[in-house]
């Protein structure tokens, strides 16, 4: 994949965030020159890192510095990246279909899967709220093990930032209380990922710098 060096290139995430993992993964995986700082969210807002709070709008992670411009939303960022790198961006014509599995990621998988598994390590819920988070996790894996039934990546020219998307919070799924392995084409999708050159496990992208 094609490498530029951008080494005004400043990402802040978080240890436990997947959506900050799908940026930092992209960065690794094009072995792009950056610098990465942690920033603990237990923190309150006021008083984290001045730099980091003058640079996101939200109050979130992940943001990205990129020659002075701060870039906000995962999603947005990863097709920020991609432009600029020119990798994982996928064939004129995937466009539509990244940008669709992208915002289909914002609503479902990004949301079902994380919540559950917040609830199930951090903060307790309501066995109906636990069911619904459940109900919606499984749903969604079953719409990502249908697409790859036919398909070995969410579109036919290869991983694009719309997979770092949708796996990001995937490689946490035991702690969500779900099995890859119930979902037989999600399971060989995510172990396709795993073998990209440059492809690190959240645990270990997302602990330091």
């Amino acid at each position: 994949m094609p490498t530029t060096p951008y080494p005004s290139l400043l990402l802040y995430g978080s240890a436990g965030s997947g959506h900050s993992y799908k940026v930092r993964s992209l960065l690794l995986l094009t072995e792009t020159p950056h610098r990465y700082q942690p920033i603990a969210l237990d923190t309150p807002r006021a008083q984290r890192p001045a730099d980091f709070v003058a640079a996101s709008q939200f109050g979130e992670v992940p943001v990205l510095v990129d020659d002075g411009t701060a870039y906000c939303q995962s999603d947005a960022i990863l097709v920020h990246l991609a432009q600029r790198t020119s990798a994982f961006c996928g064939a004129p014509s995937e466009q539509s279909a990244i940008l669709e599995w992208l915002f289909w990621e914002t609503n479902r998988i990004g949301f079902s899967v994380p919540n559950l598994r917040f609830a199930l390590r951090w903060a307790p819920q309501p066995a109906e709220v636990l069911a619904y988070l459940r109900e919606r996790a499984m749903a969604d894996l079953a719409t990502l093990n249908e697409a790859f039934a036919s398909s070995e990546f969410l579109v036919p020219s290869g991983p694009t930032i719309a997979d770092l998307a949708c796996s990001a919070y995937l490689f946490w799924l035991p702690e969500a209380g779900l099995a890859a392995e119930d979902f037989p084409h999600v399971a060989r999708w995510l172990n396709s990922l795993r073998a990209l050159p440059g492809w690190v496990h959240p645990n270990e992208a997302m602990a330091s710098a």
